[in-house]
């Protein structure tokens, strides 16, 4: 029995052993992945980056090479630090931190040492990178800007950080990704796909050829062309017009509503987002809390709209019938109001006024009248506005425009629960005037560059629009734009409704606020704003000079572009924003400037004495001169 038992156990071990060796030799195969992890390595080759051309074909946007020094951690054997950080001119403390930071990363994966070498000294290193185990040279591509404007749209690239490589496999650590404008929102089509060689290592760590003969090879595929709707030398002129001014300029072709042109003042050049010294252009831009550059302000800033917005209450009281284009309101100076007999201000000019002459000469009691009347038209104040609000959603306000850029903000248009709040209601009742403000711009409503002019496109188009975008086209394929941007979207107004307010903003031009920059040989229809600027100065609000605002479209028929300009504490609608969409619109139609004399007078000026008066800590004059702000000891932006 004994034998029997011994002999079983033997046997038993020996089938076990024998299965063991079966199952590690022939089906598992993950020492030999281990293996091949030692002996193989793997290495990408990088694509280049999609080009970006205007929509006429230039070239605004290209690749340049670059070179990184790499490093795997586990592969570094001991060598001359400080030897080696003379080639590479940096400190020993920060190469000791940088191969740290790339051991956590991880220490069988690269990570960068030194990035973006330029093609001198990637030629004088190369041959001396083989005596230091563990670090190589990688080549990208960077990018090579052909302008020196548009960076609020073209975007930059930089490294990406943990959460995008813990968010997306795709990237590894020093690779690039686009971080704002085009670059950040078309990143996966200019991107391309990355290549990946597999290199055999022996024993030694030396490389013996590619694994395989190369057949797990793959080749790069480049990131595709981008053709944008931006009109370069419109983008140009309109940037060099802004020189020492803030503000915002939007441009739109109505038929389309392609994006003639994207302003934001101050701008900068977007090459100083490239290269070794970007990371500390890019601190001096971000610690700039003065001047914002990296603030997109066509996009992002939200202004009062002013005047420009009582052509919208003018088509909203078309559609609801509570006024029509002949009857005429008289105008002593102002609108009065209330039990106290508050006063809305106006200009002085012809009394009384209808709708087209009333928008023309920009009267703000003809104005106060037709707000009042659409929401007194309901039963409560409540659902008077409500039916305001809804006509206003119709042309994109009061929410994120739906843009393809990656940035923006919504702008704001009060309802019924918002004043409900406000006034303690039901405690308190609130009437149609004491949201009076709304009838011309000011108040509570605020609207970005781009939100108003979409606006302007949409009275163009006689109602209807399509949503502003930047991507004309991919490899030049039109068809792959998303089917949101060839979409037409219509307003709440009926078409026929908008004929008062065209020839309103027609007369603007003709014999109205915007008389003096009429432009020869070409019918443009606008309207000027004026809008009320506050800041806080010592924890109080003070009143700095008002903004200057403007919108237009052109031609009256069939136009071809649609603005909306916005230069902060510019005084008056003319004096500044006018003249400047005036000459961006004979720019864009006519190809060249004859009104010499209102661009002398843009290009000359400087607004720079405005935004430092709230900053001098004396008191200082706004508007006509004739206001004085307190004394200023601390200014919050």
């Amino acid at each position: 029995m004994r034998k029997i038992l011994l002999f079983s156990i033997v046997l038993i071990s020996g089938f076990l052993l024998t299965g063991r060796l079966f199952y590690l030799q022939i089906l598992d195969t993950s020492y030999a992945s281990l293996s091949e992890n030692n002996a193989i390595k793997r290495f990408f080759d990088y694509p280049q980056r999609g080009h970006i051309y205007d929509r006429s074909g230039n070239l605004l946007v290209s690749n340049q090479p670059s070179y990184d020094v790499m490093v795997i951690p586990r592969e570094v054997k001991p060598f001359d630090t400080l030897e080696f950080c003379g080639l590479l001119k940096m400190d020993k403390e920060m190469l000791i931190n940088r191969l740290k930071k790339a051991r956590v990363y991880s220490p069988r994966l690269p990570s960068i040492v030194i990035p973006q070498l330029t093609k001198s000294e990637y030629a004088y290193l190369q041959e001396k990178m083989r005596k230091y185990e563990g670090f190589f040279i990688q080549k990208r591509s960077l990018r090579d800007y052909q302008i020196d404007y548009g960076a609020n749209f073209l975007g930059y690239i930089a490294e990406v950080n943990y959460k995008d490589i813990e968010d997306n496999p795709y990237y590894q650590s020093g690779d690039l990704k686009g971080r704002t404008g085009v670059e950040k929102q078309y990143e996966e089509v200019l991107r391309g796909v990355k290549g990946v060689k597999y290199i055999q290592k022996d024993r030694f760590n030396r490389d013996i050829g590619p694994y395989k003969n190369g057949s797990l090879d793959t080749l790069p595929s480049p990131g595709k062309d981008l053709t944008l709707t931006i009109d370069s030398d419109l983008q140009q002129y309109g940037e060099d017009l802004m020189i020492n001014k803030r503000g915002g300029i939007v441009a739109i072709e109505p038929s389309s509503g392609e994006i003639l042109a994207l302003i934001s003042a101050p701008n900068f050049d977007p090459a100083l987002l490239v290269g070794r010294e970007r990371s500390r252009n890019f601190t001096k831009l971000y610690y700039d809390s003065i001047a914002k550059p990296l603030f997109d302000r066509g996009l992002q800033a939200q202004y009062p709209p002013g005047s420009p917005f009582k052509t919208l209450n003018a088509l909203i009281a078309l559609q609801e019938d509570v006024v029509d284009s002949e009857e005429a309101f008289s105008c002593h100076g102002g609108y009065f109001y209330g039990s106290h007999g508050r006063k809305l201000g106006c200009h002085h000019h012809p009394s009384p006024l209808s709708m087209i002459p009333g928008i023309a000469n920009s009267c703000n009691a003809y104005f106060a009248n037709v707000y009042r009347r659409v929401i007194e038209k309901y039963n409560t104040p409540q659902e008077g506005m409500d039916v305001w609000k809804n006509h206003l959603e119709s042309f994109g306000l009061g929410g994120y425009m739906g843009t393809d850029l990656p940035t923006g903000q919504p702008g704001f248009i009060p309802d019924s629960k918002y004043y409900n709040k406000a006034y303690d209601y039901p405690k308190y009742k609130w009437f149609s005037t004491a949201t009076i403000s709304n009838s011309i711009g000011q108040g509570e409503v605020s609207l970005t560059p781009i939100q108003l002019a979409n606006v302007t496109a949409a009275i163009a188009n006689r109602g209807w629009f399509y949503t502003p975008h930047i991507l004309k086209s991919i490899e030049h394929q039109t068809e792959l734009i998303p089917e949101e941007y060839r979409t037409k979207n219509v307003t709440t107004i009926d078409a026929s409704n908008f004929e008062p307010v065209v020839e309103g903003m027609f007369g603007a031009y003709n014999y109205g606020t915007a008389a003096g920059i009429k432009i020869p040989g070409i019918d443009i229809c606008g309207k000027t704003g004026t809008a009320e600027n506050y800041t806080r100065i010592d924890g109080h609000r003070a009143q700095l000079t008002d903004h200057s605002i403007f919108v237009a479209f052109a031609p009256k028929d069939n136009p071809k572009i649609a603005i909306a300009v916005f230069v902060e504490n510019g005084y008056w609608g003319s004096r500044y924003a006018g003249k400047i969409a005036s000459l961006m619109i004979e720019k864009y139609i006519k190809g060249e400037v004859t009104r010499k004399d209102i661009e002398e007078y843009v290009l000359s000026n400087s607004l720079e004495d405005e935004y430092a008066k709230p900053l001098s800590g004396k008191p200082f004059p706004i508007n006509d001169g004739k206001k004085i702000s307190g004394v200023p000891k601390k200014v919050e932006l």
